[in-house]
């Protein structure tokens, strides 16, 4: 980084000491910088990385978050799910989970006694079998429920209908499937409208087919196929029952008024408790979700999980800002004599201070936008791991600006360290 002495150098010293302006200190610490470019890069090499790395987290983690979110949303908003209570006795924790508690009476109490505060309900079972159409097969995951379910679940398909109460009462073998599972078996989703699908070797006529819900494998969304509750009672049903009722796996409530949906959370707790008898809530054999609590628990655990992500990523820029400090004080060692030179000259220390605190100014500054940009660039490797990157402005400001004061704050020492210099002592340097 040091400037030759030569009859050169010594010119630009001399019109250095007359005092270069903002203009000509920049062009001597450029000249300093490209002067040795292997230690400069490797100088702002910090910075890059802690830009790069602040960036490209913040923005998977923003990714990540909305991608959550919408597949919550997705599965209903004002949406309470009634469940069986993990852990109860008798219930396996390593094969199929508790044992079912949550009854088809139960979903008709609830309807009965709070129909009017209830955009739908909708009772569900499912269960994993093998979906055939000629010679192709698919492992798809079978939903018997109600009519309901397709407005409180956000389940509506894009092409064709959802089954209804007439198919229901009638018991008619009518399904709508998923995307997946219309692309695994027809090759397209419009192809796979009026025709029939053979499930666990009962015949269904296709009369719908669901979005693409962006979820893939096995138990997605996209891999499920909807039928009529009561014929999935007849074929597909593990034939369990409680108090006298066929068990279900969940029961979905879509609240007709937001606002009511906590208090219409508590009545139906006390409803089904009275019902199973377990007044205790240490006793309770069931559970109820609220979806609106889930999902705001959800983004306030990811945003501070996003924040202390970034956050641990900015001390790299720290690290980076200790790295400009320690080469910029072996520069000052290296380049005493030109120090000298230029304060025999005439220069102040105020324009040595300058000088080197420009030098490093433009090395963080620099840092950071190569920071930046290879910051997005890594951010955008994260689809391959299916996260989409969601870029805002606050991170990407506030990464560039702190860049930029690291440089000042950790260049100011060797920058003061080169003004205090002696001028006579610093000509004897060797």
């Amino acid at each position: 980084m040091a400037l030759p002495l030569t009859r050169a150098g010594t010119g630009r010293a001399r019109r250095a000491g007359r005092g270069l302006g903002l203009a000509g200190i920049l062009r001597v610490a450029w000249r300093a910088i490209l002067g040795n470019p292997l230690r400069s890069m490797l100088t702002a090499l910090g910075v890059i990385i802690g830009v790069a790395a602040v960036i490209a987290l913040t923005a998977l983690g923003t990714g990540s978050t909305q991608g959550v979110t919408k597949n919550l949303e997705s599965l209903g908003t004002n949406l309470l799910t009634v469940g069986s209570q993990r852990g109860r006795p008798g219930g396996s924790l390593v094969r199929g989970g508790p044992a079912p508690t949550v009854t088809l009476a139960d979903a008709n109490a609830i309807a009965a006694q709070f129909g009017s505060r209830l955009l739908g309900i909708a009772p569900a079972d499912q269960r994993s079998v093998q979906a055939k159409v000629a010679g192709t097969n698919a492992q798809v995951t079978v939903v018997g429920t109600w009519p309901a379910y397709a407005v409180i679940r956000n389940a509506a398909p894009d092409q064709g209908s959802f089954f209804t109460q007439d198919d229901l009462d009638r018991r008619r073998k009518v399904a709508v499937i998923g995307f997946q599972v219309a692309q695994d078996l027809y090759g397209d989703s419009a192809a796979a409208l009026g025709q029939t699908i053979r499930l666990d070797n009962l015949v269904f006529r296709v009369i719908g087919v669901e979005p693409d819900k962006g979820a893939t494998g096995f138990q997605s969304p996209n891999a499920q196929v909807f039928i009529p509750l009561t014929v999935y009672a007849q074929r597909f049903s593990r034939g369990t029952a409680v108090r006298g009722s066929p068990t279900v796996s969940s029961i979905s409530l879509g609240g007709a008024d937001p606002r009511d949906l906590t208090a219409l959370q508590q009545d139906v707790t006390d409803l089904v408790a009275q019902r199973h008898d377990t007044p205790d809530p240490g006793s309770y054999d069931f559970t109820i979700q609220n979806q609106a609590d889930a999902l705001s628990s959800l983004q306030s655990t990811t945003a501070t999980l996003t924040l202390l992500v970034g956050a641990i990523a900015g001390i790299s820029l720290l690290v980076g800002g200790i790295g400009i400090m320690n080469i910029m004080l072996v520069s000052v060692t290296e380049r005493t004599r030109e120090i000298g030179v230029r304060k025999a000259l005439g220069a102040r220390p105020g324009d040595i201070l300058t000088q080197f605190l420009v030098e490093a100014s433009v090395l963080s500054v620099g840092g950071g936008v190569i920071g930046v940009l290879l910051g997005i660039g890594l951010a955008f490797l994260g689809t391959l791991a299916g996260i989409t990157p969601v870029f805002t402005a606050p991170p990407i400001v506030a990464a560039f600006v702190f860049s930029a004061l690291v440089g000042v704050f950790f260049g100011y020492y060797p920058a003061a360290r080169a003004a205090r210099l002696d001028p006579v002592e610093s000509l004897r340097y060797e």
